[in-house]
């Protein structure tokens, strides 16, 4: 496992972004089966977990749009474009998660 950022797509999908000389890039270039967990490390503690196949995107438009928006997710609207142009390079691969098993637990301390 590793920490991403990721976002959710209008289907549901999750997706991010990654290299494609990462662990994570290889693995997924090799094999498209992936797993996703999302935990909530405030009490009372939740998580879910996704599980499906990945696509693996290469397209650059695309690769830069996702980007953005997770560069807007995470560090806020005014570094988007900026997060876009850093991370929507030749090399970067945009993934869409399609969840096929979902877990989930909410408030696991009570």
């Amino acid at each position: 496992m590793a920490p991403i950022w990721y976002d959710l797509d209008d289907d549901g999908a999750v997706l991010f972004n990654t290299g494609e000389h990462t662990v994570k890039g290889r693995n997924l270039l090799r094999d498209r089966r992936a797993a996703l967990c999302v935990d909530d490390e405030r009490p009372p503690f939740s998580f879910v977990t996704v599980e499906g196949e990945a696509e693996v995107i290469r397209d650059l438009a695309e690769v830069t749009e996702w980007a953005a928006r997770l560069g807007a997710r995470y560090m806020g609207a005014e570094r988007a474009e900026e997060y876009g142009e850093r991370n929507g390079v030749e090399g970067e691969l945009l993934i869409r998660l399609r969840p096929d098993v979902i877990h989930s637990a909410a408030d696991l301390a009570d």
